[in-house]
């Protein structure tokens, strides 16, 4: 079993509203600390959506159900 620090392809988020949801909210929560006046928890928190949704759009999700029916 392979782990990483920031491993996003992995059973639990072969529901695609997961995947929306793992994006929206930091994204929706960084326009929250850009309006209160944040600017820097805003740039953590949409880099953070950002990282999540490449990391989302470059998962080979046919694997991760392959190796969710294995197990």
């Amino acid at each position: 079993m392979r782990l990483k620090l920031f491993d996003l392809d992995i059973p639990f988020f072969l529901p695609v509203w997961r995947r929306v949801l793992a994006v929206a909210i930091p994204a929706l929560w960084g326009a929250f600390e850009f309006l209160s006046g944040a600017a820097l928890w805003g740039v953590i928190f949409w880099g953070m959506a950002g990282i999540a949704a490449w990391k989302f759009w470059t998962a080979d999700w046919s694997a991760v159900a392959a190796m969710d029916k294995d197990t």
